[in-house]
């Protein structure tokens, strides 16, 4: 843990470093039980139970890479061009019936089985043929252009492990072995909900002092497209009765529950409190900047992330912490590692050394090698700064002030947000 966290203060317990918050994290977790069967076009999103098994070749039977004609090698001079009667035709879904011969070749089509007796496959792009004979070039290699059975994946092989979040290409997958139905994991459920006497639901005039809760829309944004099932509980102010009563509601109504608001050292944030009264509290403090005040633990049979309530700094302990968790929670293995490389940064960037930082930045192709610049205002309620940017710039903790020119860290949003 770097020198520079909480706990140089007595008062302050120690903050828990990125790398440590996320091990303390999915170290506790394992995938929640119970699965369902679900058609083909139903499993997009879904995390494959089980292994999905080849019930046969593929491909089922050696065929064509290219068109062309299929021809036996031996019959071929090694030095000199070779001429060969043309006896038929080979397309896919429709195979030549015959025998290929000494001195034959059959015209053959991308994916059509290849003839008996032929075993190599000469592209016609090289060929001259007069429709009945047909002339082939020196320097063809024995098998060249065939796919033979099972190369893709061979009868009773793992087409698609366990753990396995589907895809587009999935699917297609999927449906290219003839299987209509996969088992997959039941969907996580997650409720969440904001805290604060500050806080607004859209659609009602602000009174004094109020705020619009925008952080219950962006979770709802990240938790549906993870696949989960939602539970959206509203705004519940800053009573300790009241918090106490959505807390037992929400963990024992889901897998998993979300806060924003109400987990760092102000008078009125009671969530920590609670969770030490109702289950546990895991850590509560991250050297990470946006999103230090974080609270992770268990309420009832619940697993509870207690956000901050900035909104910038809800989306960055959400994707950086929560996600994972969500993903591990829900079956899926090995987790997806962002990309993070490196690009030139634009323009000056002030850093105090001791906490890990996510920067709002933006990507784009520089001469010869991407740079990048910082998408606008930084500070942790700036939501703008969220939607206008494409990649994180991640400052680590040692790392000081960023001078224009010099490489930094960056995590592309997308695959991760």
């Amino acid at each position: 843990m770097p020198a520079t966290t909480a706990s140089a203060t007595s008062s302050r317990p120690p903050a828990l470093g990125v790398a440590e918050a996320r091990r303390a994290i999915l170290e506790r977790l394992s995938p929640v039980t119970g699965w369902e069967r679900v058609t083909v076009r139903n499993a997009l999103g879904r995390v494959l139970a089980e292994d999905v098994i080849a019930p046969y070749n593929v491909p089922a039977h050696d065929n064509s890479a290219m068109d062309g004609y299929a021809v036996r090698h031996a019959d071929l001079a090694p030095g000199a061009e070779t001429t060969l009667a043309v006896v038929g035709t080979a397309f896919a879904g429709r195979p030549f019936s015959g025998l290929v011969g000494a001195g034959q070749a059959v015209r053959i089509m991308t994916g059509a089985s290849i003839p008996q007796g032929a075993d190599t496959i000469v592209v016609q792009e090289v060929t001259r043929s007069d429709g009945e004979r047909v002339t082939i070039p020196p320097g063809q290699r024995a098998g060249q252009n065939l796919r033979r059975a099972g190369e893709d994946l061979a009868l009773g092989g793992v087409a698609l492990p366990a753990g396995k979040r589907c895809g587009p290409a999935d699917l297609g997958l999927i449906a290219s072995l003839g299987i209509a139905e996969v088992a997959v994991h039941r969907p996580l459920r997650v409720a969440f909900f904001s805290t604060g006497d500050e806080i607004a639901s859209i659609g009602k005039p602000l009174a004094p002092g109020e705020i619009y809760d925008s952080n219950r829309y962006t979770l709802f944004g990240a938790l549906t497209r993870l696949g989960c099932e939602v539970l959206d509980m509203g705004v519940v102010r800053d009573d300790p009765a009241a918090l106490e009563t959505a807390l037992r509601d929400a963990s024992a109504a889901a897998d998993v529950v979300l806060t924003s608001g109400g987990v760092s050292v102000g008078e009125a944030d009671f969530i920590r409190e609670l969770m030490n009264r109702l289950g546990e509290v895991a850590f509560w403090k991250i050297d990470i900047k946006p999103g230090r005040p974080m609270a992770f633990g268990r309420v009832g049979d619940a697993w509870l992330f207690g956000l901050p309530g900035n909104p910038v700094a809800v989306l960055v302990t959400f994707y950086q912490f929560v996600q994972d968790a969500l993903l591990t929670l829900s079956g899926v293995r090995p987790l997806p590692e962002p990309a993070i490389f490196e690009a030139v940064c634009a323009e000056p960037i002030r850093k105090q050394p001791g906490r890990r930082e996510f920067l709002r930045g933006r990507l784009s192709a520089g001469e010869g090698e991407p740079r990048v610049a910082l998408a606008g205002a930084q500070g942790s309620g700036v939501l703008r700064s969220m939607a206008e940017a494409n990649c994180f710039i991640v400052l680590p903790e040692s790392r000081g002030d960023v001078a224009a020119g010099e490489r930094v860290p960056v995590q592309m949003f997308d695959g991760l947000v």
